[in-house]
């Protein structure tokens, strides 16, 4: 009995020692697992001792966990590197657009906007060559820029047929063209843009502005270099979008300096008209009366013709020296009154006439092109007195409103206009009143005429200003 009670805690034993061995075992596995988890291994696994160990359960259920882990790891990691590499992506993107559009608002013109794209192009994407081609009124791409090409291609790439290659399918299907060998372009042009054109791609971006295409830009760009442009091609789109809206902007300001120009040779030619053309009329007139009397052989008469010549010379030197003068707008910065101040001190000088002038304008927020609007209409209105009025009093007022509102008046106690309903050849008078009329139409305002025989005449422009209510 003693032996069998002996042997039965000798098994108690044995079997607590086996399981404390199993426990410190487990224990020793489990720690290793946490460390290399917890140093970075996810891959890291509970080993199985054996078939039969006795945690294998418990093992194989936080391998399983861990390997859920594992791919879950792995997945948050794939998401943080598609995230990192989208962030790289539009972080150039930002950094390549705010290179192009720094380059554009620095240019002064087309041609300089042009060529400072295609400098600063070519170095962000390592392109061998670039062009821009704008197309034209006949359908025809016109090459208006380029870098890195020879003068003999420029010379035979400078127009081409809209549809016949590349460039034309990018503006037809407005998107990224893409040509792996640019030798097929040059067999359209008859010519070979570089030494190995095998190894050189063409690319042909669309250049829109509010769904119009304007034209397309190149780039000629090595193979390998290519590879990297693969997945640029909403960057490349975008950069067309921001240079076909400068080169639509740049069009405008174009466009408007020249209708700037037409406007001021109208104005020009009106007041020539005004004047100086009405004294060389006379002046023709009065030489072919000198001719004839020379052929007379009048002495009396040639020395008085001689001496009439001479006046209207002189005028015409006086009209000359006043139209400089005037085209000179006497706007020096310091405000419109200040402006008409001048105007009117001058007239006064050159006319002798007794000149009125009072002004109530507080107004700052009147423009640069407004100030001058209202001087050259004073100018007129002063000129058609000196010319025309045989006043002897003149009176300027010049009035403005806190909202807003101005009003310049020029009256005389002259004789009055004569006959208003179509303009008069021999005085040019009535389309210097049309020149003031078109004048106060720039600034949004209107004029008013009103004249009665031997009563003088009254000139008032009213306009509206937008008052700044900022602070």
């Amino acid at each position: 009995m003693t032996i069998l009670w002996l042997a039965a805690g000798i098994g108690v034993l044995l079997l607590l020692y086996w399981m404390w061995r199993q426990f410190i075992r487990f224990s020793n596995d489990l720690s290793v697992w946490a460390n290399e988890l917890l140093e970075g291994d996810f891959s890291s696994r509970m080993p199985l001792r054996t078939e039969r160990c006795p945690s294998k359960g418990i093992r194989l259920h936080i391998n399983k966990i861990a390997a859920d882990y594992e791919a879950l790891s792995q997945l948050q990691e794939r998401r943080l590197s598609r995230q990192e590499a989208h962030i790289k992506q539009k972080k150039h993107y930002l950094s390549v657009l705010y290179d192009v559009a720094s380059c554009i608002n620095k240019s002064h013109n087309l041609e300089d906007l042009l060529q400072r794209f295609l400098h600063t192009l070519t170095s962000v994407v390592n392109a061998q060559a670039a062009t821009v081609r704008l197309l034209d009124k006949d359908d025809n791409m016109r090459l208006v820029a380029s870098i890195g090409l020879s003068q003999e291609v420029i010379r035979q790439e400078e127009t081409l047929p809209a549809h016949d290659c590349l460039c034309g399918r990018a503006l037809t299907d407005s998107t990224v063209m893409i040509n792996s060998n640019s030798k097929r372009c040059g067999l359209i042009s008859e010519g070979k843009f570089f030494k190995d054109d095998d190894d050189i791609e063409l690319l042909a971006i669309p250049l829109q502005y509010r769904g119009k295409t304007l034209g397309v830009y190149n780039l000629f760009v090595p193979r390998k270099q290519h590879e990297f442009l693969e997945g640029e091609h909403e960057l490349l789109e975008s950069i067309g979008q921001h240079l076909g809206m400068a080169i639509e902007k740049a069009g405008v300001e174009e466009d408007a300096r020249t209708l700037s120009i037409i406007e001021e040779r109208t104005r020009m030619a009106h007041e020539l008209h005004d004047s100086l053309a009405q004294t060389l009329a006379s002046l023709r007139f009065k030489v072919r009366l000198f001719d004839d009397s020379l052929h007379q052989g009048n002495e009396e008469v040639i020395w008085s013709e001689l001496e009439g010549l001479e006046n209207t010379i002189d005028d015409a030197y006086a009209e000359l020296r006043s139209l400089i003068t005037h085209f000179r707008a006497p706007y020096d910065g310091k405000g419109v009154v200040r402006s008409v101040e001048r105007v009117v001190e001058r007239f006064r000088q050159e006319t002798k006439l007794d000149v009125f002038f009072y002004h109530n304008w507080d107004l700052e927020d009147l423009s640069r092109d407004s100030e001058i609007e209202v001087v050259r209409i004073v100018q007129e209105a002063l000129a058609n007195v000196k010319k025309h009025a045989d006043a002897e009093n003149v009176r300027i007022l010049m009035m403005s409103t806190e909202e807003g509102h101005c009003s310049v008046l020029v009256e005389d106690d002259g004789k009055g206009l004569i006959d208003r309903s179509r303009p008069n050849r021999e005085t040019g008078e009535h389309i210097g009143l049309s020149v003031m009329q078109e004048r106060a139409e720039r600034i949004n305002g209107e004029i008013l005429f009103e004249s009665d025989d031997g009563e003088g005449t009254l000139v008032q422009l009213s306009f509206d200003v937008e008052i700044n209510t900022n602070t």
